[in-house]
């Protein structure tokens, strides 16, 4: 029994011996320092190419196609001739115009003749002023008819021009809805060919009404690089993902608000000397809105969401205390947030050992480039040893 409470009492001794545990040493969190600088602000549009101008070839006169003058997706001319139809009706029209426009001259001949003739004698009284008053009327009823036969002269003739078909505007064309032999009509419903003019071209994108105010601010107030009167420079991707290589100049005349959806319809218009952008294609434009000289950029992997949904940053203070800022992101600059609010520039977030941090504690901050992988800083420095 004593020997029990010996031990007893040794085990006591040692344990009243031993030293409270050392205090846990503050996490090491890796921070980015936020300066400021200028930063280009952007806007990415999807939208689709619209050809500059259309031309639907339609018939003025009724015949048959005699000839196609083009070949079917190649490029015409303004006034470029595309059709030939059959010319010979209206050859007959044209002469049959001719003739009675002949006899319309040589009857206002007569006519006028008679009543030169007639002056003198009404004067003396010896014919009646009935007989010289009709023969004034024959002359000028003879004049008038001069007058409608050489409408009906022209008429014939700008129908005969009619039969040759023209290009109106220069540019590409499309299939051909008809073949040599076909009757065509001026009520047909369906066009010759549609011609399409792709240099210039256009490119309308669709975003809400929202954002044409924004724009029309920012260029009112000088925010937008201006490449003419009212209008911004755009930048144009391919539906491959590549660049296109001509700037484009964004038309604000061109915009329209649909009352049912509430979005408006930006056109801007590209030089496509090559022909590369063809009507219809999906493309992505990029408006240059202008820079943000003293634009703050946060890392995205620095910024988190609270239960309300708000935006908040872990911020490390002089004392290395940790404090949780809500921010305000404006937008995404490649792989970084705009912030307008809640952080200024010296500031250290924290990018790396975020689930580590909470706010209110203390931490061991060490800096790092804002594209480190987020890693652990005790791995980060096990994976450097030899």
């Amino acid at each position: 029994m004593r020997i029990i409470l010996a031990l007893c009492m040794v085990l006591v001794t040692a344990c009243s011996s031993k030293s409270p545990p050392p205090p846990k040493a503050p996490p090491e969190v890796g921070v980015v320092t936020l300066q400021t600088k200028p930063v280009s602000i952007t806007t990415d549009l999807p939208g689709r190419t619209v050809a500059y101008r259309i031309a639907e070839v339609r018939p003025q006169v009724n015949g048959v196609i005699l000839k196609r003058l083009f070949i079917e997706g190649g490029d015409v001319k303004s006034g470029q001739q595309l059709y030939q139809i059959d010319p010979a009706p209206f050859q007959a029209s044209l002469a049959s115009a001719l003739a009675s426009l002949a006899r319309a001259e040589a009857t206002a001949k007569s006519t006028r003749a008679l009543a030169e003739r007639y002056k003198p004698l009404s004067e003396a009284r010896a014919v009646s002023k009935q007989d010289f008053d009709n023969a004034i009327a024959s002359q000028d009823q003879a004049l008038a008819d001069i007058a409608s036969a050489k409408a009906a002269v022209e008429t014939a003739r700008i129908n005969l021009a009619y039969t040759r078909v023209f290009s109106p505007i220069s540019g590409r064309t499309g299939r051909s809805s008809v073949t040599e032999g076909a009757l065509v009509s001026t009520a047909q419903a369906a066009a010759l060919v549609v011609v399409q003019q792709l240099d210039p071209i256009y490119v309308d994108v669709t975003q809400p009404s929202t954002l044409l105010l924004r724009l029309r601010r920012a260029l009112a107030a000088g925010q937008l690089k201006r490449a003419g009167e009212n209008q911004a420079q755009t930048k144009l991707t391919l539906e491959d993902g590549t660049p296109y290589d001509r700037d484009g100049k964004l038309q604000f005349a061109e915009v329209t608000v649909d009352p049912g959806t509430g979005s408006v319809t930006l056109r801007a218009i590209f030089p496509n000397p090559d022909g590369v952008l063809l009507p219809g294609m999906f493309v992505h434009e990029r408006l240059d809105e202008g820079v943000d000289e003293k634009g703050l950029l946060v890392p995205q992997r620095a910024i988190t969401h609270n239960q309300r949904g708000e935006a908040t940053a872990l911020v490390v203070g002089s004392d290395d205390q940790v404090a949780t800022r809500i921010v305000k992101t404006d937008r995404a600059v490649g792989d970084q947030w705009l912030v307008s609010d809640g952080l200024a520039a010296g500031d250290r977030v924290v990018v790396v050992g975020l689930q580590r941090v909470q706010g209110g504690g203390k931490v061991k901050p060490h800096e790092v480039s804002p594209d480190q992988p987020d890693l652990e800083p005790t791995q980060s420095a096990q994976s450097n040893k030899p």
